[in-house]
């Protein structure tokens, strides 16, 4: 009960950042942060895949961590690029602080609306549809990691006001790779109609198109 009750407080930590997860905390909790990633990364997924099978849950937990992971770590560079163009390179680390903390805001946003995961397959949907519904819990998360990193840039905005150059840069740049990284990841979901794979063989196909399909197919249902 104990190590629950800790885990909680962490994750009110996070979410409210305080304590170690303070804008302003001598270290950044870099073992804490990646825990709540790996753990709420693999439990959504394992509920995101379950609509294929135990197969389909195996594959999205393994998959789904690595997904919030890689996808940051490539736009560092170019998030690096961007605080060294914009005169803000010693407030860099302070910045990738921020990142960090709201990646874990989404692992665990992510988990905290798996029960409507749940309500929606066992409410026998179509596969579009539950495709559809994981979309949107997609968004609902980021828009909890958005606020997350608007209140670890609020000290750096008060300092310089260039920061909200890079605020927005973001998110652009973590969309952009996130989608294209899931795509090339799927199937996260996986159709019941299709064998269960670990990756799809056109992984190298357009994100934007298969969104265009899977909205469509919600509609024709």
């Amino acid at each position: 009960m104990k190590r629950v009750v800790d885990s909680l407080l962490v994750l009110d930590g996070l979410l409210r950042a305080t304590g170690v997860f303070a804008p302003d905390a001598e270290r950044v909790p870099h073992r804490r942060l990646l825990t709540v990633v790996c753990l709420g990364g693999a439990l959504h997924g394992a509920i995101m895949g379950s609509f294929a099978g135990p197969s389909g849950a195996l594959y999205a937990a393994l998959k789904l961590p690595v997904l919030l992971i890689l996808a940051p770590l490539v736009c560092v560079p170019s998030f690096r690029v961007v605080h060294t163009v914009l005169g803000l390179a010693e407030d860099e680390p302070a910045a990738r602080r921020a990142v960090m903390c709201a990646q874990a805001t989404l692992a665990t946003a992510l988990l905290s609306l798996s029960p409507l995961i749940v309500f929606t397959y066992v409410s026998s949907v179509h596969y579009h549809q539950a495709k559809l519904v994981n979309m949107v819990v997609f968004g609902l998360a980021s828009l909890a990691a958005q606020l997350t990193l608007a209140r670890h840039y609020r000290p750096l905005l008060a300092k310089d006001r260039r920061h909200r150059l890079a605020l927005m840069a973001w998110p652009t740049l973590y969309l952009f790779v996130a989608l294209q990284l899931g795509y090339a990841l799927r199937p996260f979901i996986g159709n019941p109609d299709f064998p269960t794979e670990f990756l799809r063989a056109d992984w190298m196909g357009n994100v934007y198109l298969d969104l265009y399909w899977a909205v469509r197919g919600v509609l024709e249902v």
